[in-house]
């Protein structure tokens, strides 16, 4: 028997059935569902950290830092000549210099990381500000709204750009209202020119000083002898936001930047002569004389030479994580996540499987007399189990195209749920590729043909004369 003649007696075996074979299809069809969309929310978690990660310098980024601490210290530091440098490792100029010259290095650009104060109106709040160099801010990829631009580090100006979350960092110092307290605050970041205050203990030294007011004494006079020093405030305007809504996460959203040369400047100028906080200091508490920075990123020419560099990197005495690191540690989750939310959808295609070969079975008792004429006439044993086992694989196969289908709509629903509520970066937490399609539905055709094995054999061991006689 021809393959065009056992397609054909299969299709309209299927047919005859319908409600029958509609509700094994539908079986399959929620079965093949669940599978892709579970696997499909732990892909879509993968997914939106690969993005991070690029956003954060991709695969090859690596970030040295000093081992005094988690990041190091940072500023202008005075000179010193009394009294012995400390022995830890510091990420300095000559640092840098040395960390460009080794192999496997394409760049290596310096960072400082300092908290800020922002002014605006009755607004204030707290920045995490990030100096970096062009070439540094240019490797973050940064998606900035319409009309946004990277500082400019010609500006003589310190320009910054703004994560889409800053906002929140933000409340009225009348009210101690915020953005968690239902009140946005009435600030444009691309429009408004905002006071930054470097000196945080000075302005908060002033601030107490602003509330309890001057101590005077019993002849009417004031019992300080001057007035208070107060925080220089520069005025900064903003040449870019990151892309997105407050509570739309990404690895920038509450970051601030700026061009590393501009805040070095601002940094020494502000405390000349003093040490800024978190630098090293002598025990007497004077400055050194070499600028610290907080980290240094560090991109690989190759993805392959990452490990082999940072044991590098680590044997000079630096602390050094990469991305990579990261990525391998958070496999190893995301599978054991795919294995569980894959299981718990691979019950309703078990439930399904059953379902195929009670109607195959039914199929066998119903067409007996069929069965019995077809081995009378000459038909092979194994023309009549290919026959049979091509029923349970179209129901597998149709149930599994619908599947696909309905698990395509279910993850757009769900992507549109999730969309802006900023649990996931890019707002997407289903994440469906064209080989969990195809694996799907090669599955649900493996899974139909299994069901339908011990039928077929069933009937490929039907007596032809008894299977004529019976009813």
């Amino acid at each position: 028997m021809r393959w065009s003649d056992l397609l054909r007696m299969s299709a309209s075996s299927l047919k005859r059935r319908r409600l029958r074979t509609f509700l094994t299809v539908l079986g399959v069809v929620i079965g093949t569902a669940s599978i892709v969309v579970m696997i499909s929310l732990g892909l879509g978690l993968q997914q939106s950290m690969y993005e991070e990660v690029e956003q954060s310098g991709g695969t090859t980024s690596l970030t040295v830092t000093g081992q005094s601490d988690y990041y190091s210290s940072y500023g202008y530091i005075g000179v010193s000549g009394m009294e012995e440098e400390p022995s830890e490792k510091y990420i300095t100029d000559d640092v840098v210099k040395e960390l460009k010259g080794l192999e496997y290095v394409k760049s290596a650009e310096p960072m400082i990381n300092i908290q800020g104060i922002a002014l605006k109106g009755n607004y204030e709040g707290w920045l995490d500000i990030y100096g970096m160099t062009p070439e540094g801010l240019e490797d973050l990829n940064l998606t900035l709204e319409p009309g946004g631009r990277l500082p400019d580090p010609d500006s003589p100006d310190l320009e910054l750009v703004y994560g889409n979350g800053v906002i929140m960092n933000f409340y009225d110092k009348n009210t101690g209202m915020g953005y968690w307290d239902g009140e946005v605050p009435d600030i444009d970041f691309q429009k408004d020119k905002i006071f930054l205050i470097l000196d945080q203990d000075t302005y908060y030294q002033t601030q107490s000083t602003d509330v309890m007011g001057s101590m005077e004494t019993d002849d009417g006079s004031s019992s300080g002898n001057s007035a208070p020093k107060t925080a220089k405030k520069y005025v900064v305007q903003a040449s870019g936001v990151v892309a997105g809504g407050p509570e739309s996460y990404n690895a920038n959203s509450y970051s601030v930047f700026c061009d590393l040369t501009r805040l070095k400047e601002c940094l020494q100028k502000e405390f000349r002569g003093r040490a800024i906080p978190g630098q090293p200091t002598t025990q007497s508490g004077k400055p050194y004389s070499r600028f610290v920075y907080s980290a240094v990123k560090v991109q690989a020419d190759d993805m392959d030479h990452v490990e082999e560099l940072s044991n590098t990197i680590r044997s000079l005495g630096y602390n050094v994580s990469s991305n990579i690191e990261y990525i391998e540690a958070m496999k190893s989750q995301f599978a054991m996540v795919q294995a569980v939310l894959g299981g718990i959808g691979a019950v309703s295609l078990l439930v399904a499987a059953i379902g195929i070969a009670n109607t195959m079975m039914m199929s066998i008792y119903e067409r007996t007399r069929e069965i019995g004429v077809m081995k009378v006439i000459g038909c092979s044993l194994r023309n009549i189990g290919q026959m049979f086992l091509l029923e349970a694989g179209f129901i597998g196969l149709i149930g599994g195209l619908i599947g696909n289908i309905l698990s395509l709509l279910l993850s757009v629903g769900i992507n549109a749920v999730v969309s802006g509520s900023g649990m996931v970066s890019g707002g997407s937490i289903s994440y469906i590729p064209v080989w969990l399609m195809l694996l799907s539905m090669a599955f649900a055709v493996f899974v139909g043909m299994a069901a339908g094995f011990f039928p077929a054999v069933r009937a490929m061991k039907l007596s032809p004369l008894a299977a004529i006689r019976g009813e």
